[in-house]
């Protein structure tokens, strides 16, 4: 796998991850915020594999 591959697919971890916040924000808010975390740490892994 390159090295861009893996950004882009961190990048696509990341969005499907906030898609899940965003969906269940309103029932479990608890479960919200772990995706949140777990989309911030992807987010971080992706930039800081670009580098």
């Amino acid at each position: 796998m390159s090295s861009q591959t893996g950004v882009i697919l961190l990048f696509a971890l990341t969005g499907f991850l906030l898609g899940g916040v965003y969906t269940t924000w309103k029932t479990n808010r608890q479960l919200s915020i772990a995706l949140l975390v777990a989309a911030a740490m992807a987010a971080v892994g992706a930039v800081l594999w670009l580098q």
